[in-house]
């Protein structure tokens, strides 16, 4: 009881500290493009700065960094000053409420599954050569490319899951915006050098499931982990491109040999009909793992407002309009006081004699 207490407080606060859907459509799309244009200068900016003060072979590492630290309190900012929000990070997609660890590591064996399911019939009908490195200086760098996927995967979601994708839910609901998103990253996408048909695709339906696993959850955490482990699976693990861009992995290089269908060729799996067909059979699975956390983060929350209202007497009202009003009471000009003496016998009637005697 105390626990399903504190959830529904949660809940509350969460709900309290959400997006403000004042102000109308209009200024919420005009907040969505402000954030959209925010995301270009912040890019622009990152990608800028961070040469001149660290060394090349951090700067992909830098670059990330500073952007996302520049989405996360910049898109922060726009919350507190626009829509008022009390917790503007939370409300952006970070709540750290109880369970949270579990959703991004769902979210991360979910991706690592789709990336073993398109790994093994690669494996099986074309083959993967692979090149390993058993240097410790190379295991060393490992960890430093995991934290660039990490925050590669964050700066996605926030951008297109974050407060804009909010303010456009607002003007064009839900639906209407994970669509809307998903063809802004196929757009971001196909200007990548090598993208195809099939990559295009495969973005749209990546797009989708990161929104799914956002708008079940309301939360970031899952499609946080969802994304992470479909990048970092496939270029940290088993050494194969990403959007055409190899060389991520300093231990492990895979060159997959196949159809084009099946390998993506140099595009990598993001440009595959096999991601395709994994990523579509995904969303059953999102659905189902996200079940619990769908009723209980998306069920209406009712914020008591107004003037207080006596339910006793409404219910009462409600009843002898239906069953009738009772006889009513008498007046006190009609009351009838009557009294009742003990009945006595009557004492028999005395005769003369008795009366001289």
């Amino acid at each position: 009881m105390v626990e399903t207490c504190t959830d529904t407080r949660k809940s509350l606060e969460f709900a309290m500290s959400a997006p403000s859907r004042g102000g109308g459509r209009v200024r919420a799309y005009l907040e969505f493009v402000v954030a959209i244009l925010y995301f270009f200068a912040a890019r622009s900016f990152a990608f800028r700065v961070p040469p001149r003060v660290v060394p090349d072979e951090w700067y992909p590492l830098a670059s990330q960094a500073v952007l996302a630290l520049l989405l996360v309190f910049g898109f922060a900012a726009f919350g507190f000053l626009f829509d008022r929000q009390k917790h503007p990070i939370s409300a952006q997609g970070w709540p750290t409420r109880p369970g949270w660890p579990r959703e991004a590591g769902l979210g991360l064996a979910v991706g690592w599954a789709a990336v073993l399911i398109c790994v093994v019939p690669l494996a099986l009908l074309g083959g993967i050569a692979v090149v390993l490195s058993t240097h410790a200086a190379a295991w060393g760098a490992l960890a430093a490319d995991a934290v660039f996927f990490a925050l590669v995967a964050l700066v996605e979601e926030v951008m297109f899951r974050g407060y804009g994708f909010q303010r456009f839910e607002s003007v064009v609901g839900p639906y209407g915006a994970a669509l809307g998103f998903a063809l802004f990253y196929a757009l971001v996408q196909a200007v990548q050098p090598g993208s195809n048909r099939a990559s295009i695709a495969v973005s749209i339906m990546v797009s989708l499931l990161l929104s799914t696993a956002y708008l079940r959850t309301r939360a970031l955490w899952l499609s946080w982990g969802l994304n992470f482990g479909w990048k970092a699976s496939r270029a940290l693990i088993f050494g194969l491109t990403i959007s055409g861009v190899g060389g991520h992995s300093s231990v492990v290089v895979g060159d997959p040999m196949g159809p084009l269908w099946l390998t993506g060729g140099g595009y990598g799996l993001d440009g595959s009909w096999m991601a395709f067909g994994v990523l579509l059979f995904a969303f059953p699975v999102i659905y189902r793992l996200t079940r619990d956390l769908n009723f209980h983060y998306n069920a209406p929350v009712l914020i008591p407002r107004g003037v207080a209202v006596d339910l006793d007497a409404a219910a009462r009202q409600q009843h002898e309009s239906a069953m009738g009003s009772a006889e009513p009471a008498q007046t006190s000009a009609e009351k009838t006081l009557v009294q009742i003496l003990p009945a006595t016998n009557p004492m028999p009637p005395q005769s003369a004699s008795d009366k001289i005697s």
